[in-house]
């Protein structure tokens, strides 16, 4: 029943390498795998992480001059290298305070306004925002007829997410699903891509109104942390679990860190009706960094 859902109408920009790479996808134990990696990247064996470590800098063209570490053979593991700290500074937050700051290093995949309850993916595909929050309409409320960003992390980005504005935590809610990829071609020919992933989404009441961040776990990235509630995940779970916070219990500022990923993803963030306008006519694919204004209040 699966191997149907990988069937793309002809509106979609789907390659036939992007349908073979989705459908492979559909047949692994992903989960397994990314438990796999997960103890692998973690191992503090010398050698063997500084290999790893050289080798994926040599790949990515990665630098560490931005870094508290900047000496590769420092890091304990590949999991240390890869959730590195930034030195102070490195990111500064817009001189608007009250803009809304992009929460990651990454690329803008897509933003605009949620539409019929629907986000869009790609060409000819979208998700639910109902789905995306965990299945509760009265979650998903506050922001039917918003707006949404989605910002891809790849494997050279730093890591750590960090709040867009000063936000009150309200929910932590975690939503059990598939760890299938979410890089360009898997979003191309996966439907459903973001809504079907195992997903970490914290809801705030911030300034402009509610804020949504989804933390979307992919294919080796079977780790989420919040630093309120730590590693969320692994393990995974079968069903929803939501956790509500009493007011002033955890109330994180603008630039201050939220949460990490154990290997790259993508965040997805939500926004009410009439709370913020873009600040740039963003364009797919490009590049952002973590500080820089993403939008302003309306």
């Amino acid at each position: 029943m699966q191997a149907t859902k990988v069937q793309l109408s002809k509106k979609t920009d789907a390659r036939i390498g992007d349908r073979l790479f989705a459908a492979l996808q559909l047949a692994l134990p992903t989960h397994l795998m990314s438990l796999v990696v997960h103890w692998f990247l973690r191992l503090e064996i010398r050698w063997l992480k500084n290999l790893v470590i050289g080798w994926i800098m040599r790949a990515y063209d990665i630098r560490l001059d931005e870094f508290v570490v900047s000496d590769p053979k420092q890091f304990r593991s590949f999991n240390d290298f890869f959730t590195r700290a930034l030195k102070p500074g490195q990111r500064p937050m817009p001189e608007d305070a009250h803009a809304t700051a992009c929460p990651v290093d990454g690329f803008m995949y897509q933003h605009g306004n949620i539409e019929s309850g629907r986000i869009f993916q790609a060409k000819g595909q979208s998700f639910d925002l109902v789905e995306l929050l965990g299945g509760d309409a009265t979650r998903a409320e506050a922001f039917q007829g918003g707006q949404f960003a989605t910002i891809y992390l790849a494997p050279k980005n730093y890591h750590r997410i960090h709040m867009p504005l000063d936000g009150r935590l309200q929910e932590m809610v975690y939503v059990p699903g598939r760890l299938f990829s979410v890089n360009p071609a898997t979003s191309r020919a996966m439907p459903n891509l973001f809504a079907r992933n195992e997903r970490v989404a914290a809801l705030f009441e911030t300034a402009v109104g509610p804020m949504a961040m989804v933390l979307v776990g992919a294919l080796f990235v079977g780790s989420i942390e919040t630093v309120w509630a730590g590693e969320v995940t692994p393990p995974n779970r079968s069903k929803v679990e939501s956790t509500r916070y009493p007011e002033g219990a955890t109330t994180l500022q603008r630039g201050e860190e939220m949460g990490r990923f154990n290997m790259g993803s993508t965040v997805i963030l939500l926004f009410g009706p009439n709370a913020v306008d873009w600040a740039s006519s963003f364009e797919t694919h490009q590049p952002l960094r973590m500080g820089e204004t993403l939008a302003l209040p309306r």
